[in-house]
C-alpha cells in the first residue's frame, strides 16, 4: 500500500544533517588569516551561514574560495559537494565528496553522503552499497548512512537485512517519527505484522497526526489477523480522507480487507469522481462491487474482477470459498492462486486445505494444517479440518485430540461428539466410544443430524453388548491386570 523512503527523501534526510556535523569541525581549527577575505576558516562558516539559507551559489562561491586558500580542507570540500548536490551539479558533487574522502579517510560523512547520491544514479547501486558500508564499518551509529544502507537493501529484495537496519537506526534516534514509519514499513515487507504495527504505533506516539502511520498500524493489524483492533484508527482517519481522494482508496481498501464491506463501499462512494474512475478507483470499485454470495450474478461478478486483476487474491479466495462443496477441484485451484499471492493469510491456506480434505487428499491437508496451527494455535477453522483430515487418514487418536479442541471451542455443535464417538469405537475404546455417542444423541438435532442419529441407533446395541462381554481395549488391559 506504501512504497518505500524514496530515494529523494533519504537524500534531503542527509542533507539536514550536513550543515550540524560540519558545524563543530571547524570550531578547532586555527584563526590563522587575519581578516575574512584571507581566512579560510571564516570564509567557510560564511559559507555555511549562506548554505543554512539556502543560498547555493554564495556557498559555494565562499566554499571554493577557502579551498583555493587552504586546499587540504576535508570540511569545506565535503560542504562543497553538497551545495553541488543542491544546485543539481551531480558529476561535480561526486567529484567533491571523492575528494573530500581522500583528505580524511576515517570519516565517514563524504561516505555516507557519496553513496546517498549514488543512489540516485540507476546502475550504480553496487557503489553506493560499497560506501554506505564503510560508512557503518567507521562509524557504526551514523544513522543516516544505516538508513540510507536500510533502503538500498530494501530495493534489492533483503527485506531482512533491511529489517535489522531500520531497527539500528530506530534504537539510535527512538524520537524520530520517520525511522519507525520506515522500519514498519520494512516488517511489513517480511511479513511480520505484528512487529509493524507496533513500529507504526511508535510513529503515532511522536506523531499523532501522521496519517501513514495509522493507516499502516490499520493495515498491519489486519493482516494480524486482528481487524477489530484496527477499527478505531480506521474510523479516525473518515474525517481526512473527505479532502484527500488517495487517502480515501486506501481506506476503503483495508476496510475491505478487514472484511468491513459496507464500510468499504461507503467510503468509496464518498470519494469524488476522478478517484473512482482512476485505474485503482475501478479496481478497487469492482473488488467492492463483487461480493462474495452464492448467486449467479456474485459469481459472475467476480469472475469478471479475477479476468480484469488475477492478483486479486480476496476475489479469488472468494471464488473458492463459494466451489468448496459443488466443485472442490475449482476450489483448490482458486484457493491455490490466493495463497501464492499472499502466502501469510491462514484463511487462505485454510481453504486451500479444505478443498484437499474435499477431495481426500488428507496428506497433504495435514501438512498445510498442522504449519497454520503452529502458526495461529486458536484458529478454529484450521483445527477443525485438521481433525477432519486426521480422521480421513484414519489416525484416531490424532484426530480425537484435535476434535476435542473443537468441542471446547464450540460447545454446542453436537455432531463433534459423533466423530469422537466413532474414532473411539475404531480404536476399540467402547467405553469412551458408548459416552461421546450419548452426549452425541443428546444434543442432536434431527433436521441437520438425521443420518449420524440413524447409525448410532444402530450401533448402541451391539456396542452395549460388547462392553458387558469386556470387550474392547481397555476392558482388556484392565482385565490383564
Amino acid at each position: 500500500m506504501f512504497s518505500c523512503l524514496r530515494t529523494e527523501a533519504a537524500a534531503l534526510f542527509f542533507a539536514a544533517l550536513l550543515l550540524v556535523a560540519c558545524a563543530g569541525t571547524t570550531a578547532a581549527q586555527d584563526d590563522e588569516l587575519g581578516d575574512d577575505a584571507a581566512d579560510p576558516i571564516k570564509l567557510f562558516d560564511r559559507g555555511q551561514e549562506a548554505h543554512a539559507r539556502r543560498e547555493f551559489e554564495q556557498a559555494l562561491e565562499l566554499y571554493e574560495e577557502a579551498i583555493r586558500l587552504k586546499p587540504e580542507f576535508p570540511e569545506a570540500e565535503y560542504q562543497r559537494a553538497a551545495a553541488l548536490a543542491s544546485l543539481g551539479r551531480l558529476p561535480e558533487a561526486e567529484a567533491a565528496y571523492r575528494r573530500a574522502s581522500s583528505l580524511n579517510q576515517k570519516w565517514a560523512l563524504p561516505h555516507a553522503a557519496l553513496g546517498s547520491l549514488l543512489l540516485r544514479a540507476p546502475g550504480r547501486e553496487a557503489e553506493a552499497e560499497a560506501l554506505l558500508r564503510r560508512a557503518v564499518e567507521i562509524e557504526p551509529k551514523h544513522v543516516s548512512a544505516l538508513a540510507a544502507l536500510a533502503e538500498l537493501r530494501a530495493r534489492a529484495g533483503d527485506a531482512a537485512e533491511a529489517v535489522a537496519l531500520w531497527r539500528r537506526a530506530t534504537a539510535l534516534r527512538e524520537q524520530d517519527a520517520a525511522l519507525w514509519l520506515a522500519r514498519a514499513r520494512a516488517e511489513r515487507a517480511t511479513k511480520d505484522p505484528n512487529a509493524a504495527a507496533q513500529s507504526y504505533g511508535r510513529a503515532l506516539a511522536l506523531d499523532p497526526d501522521g496519517k501513514e502511520a495509522r493507516l499502516g498500524r490499520a493495515a498491519a493489524l489486519v493482516e494480524a489477523g486482528q481487524a477489530e483492533g484496527a477499527l478505531p484508527d480506521l474510523r479516525a482517519l473518515e474525517e481526512h480522507a473527505r479532502a484527500d481522494a488517495r487517502l480515501g482508496l486506501d481506506l476503503a481498501n483495508v476496510y475491505g480487507l478487514a472484511g468491513r464491506a459496507e464500510d468499504a463501499r461507503r467510503v468509496f462512494e464518498s470519494l469524488p469522481e476522478s478517484a473512482r474512475d482512476s485505474e485503482e478507483g475501478r479496481r478497487l470499485g469492482g473488488a467492492l462491487t463483487a461480493r462474495c454470495e452464492e448467486t449467479q450474478e456474485a459469481i459472475a461478478a467476480l469472475e469478471r474482477l479475477v479476468e480484469r486483476d488475477p492478483k486479486n487474491a480476496a476475489a479469488l479466495a472468494c471464488l473458492g470459498s463459494l466451489a468448496r462443496t459443488s466443485d472442490p477441484q475449482v476450489s483448490l485451484e482458486y484457493y491455490r492462486r490466493a495463497s501464492a499471492l499472499e502466502p501469510s493469510r491462514a484463511e487462505y491456506a485454510v481453504g486451500f486445505a479444505a478443498a484437499l480434505v474435499q477431495l481426500r487428499r488428507f496428506e497433504e491437508a495435514v501438512g498445510i494444517l498442522r504449519r497454520v496451527v503452529a502458526a495461529e494455535p486458536n484458529n478454529y477453522a484450521a483445527h477443525a479440518n485438521l481433525a477432519a483430515a486426521l480422521y480421513g487418514q484414519k489416525l484416531y487418536k490424532e484426530a480425537v485430540l484435535e476434535y476435542k479442541w473443537v468441542s471446547r471451542a464450540r460447545p454446542d455443535l453436537a455432531v463433534v461428539h459423533f466423530f469422537i464417538g466413532s474414532a473411539h469405537d475404531y480404536l476399540g475404546e467402547y467405553a469412551e466410544a458408548l459416552a461421546s455417542y450419548e452426549a452425541f444423541l443428546a444434543r442432536a438435532d434431527p433436521r441437520t443430524n438425521q443420518l449420524e442419529i440413524d447409525k448410532v441407533n444402530l450401533r448402541l446395541p451391539t456396542l452395549r453388548n460388547q462392553i458387558k462381554r469386556g470387550e474392547g481395549v481397555r476392558q482388556q488391559r484392565k482385565a490383564k491386570r
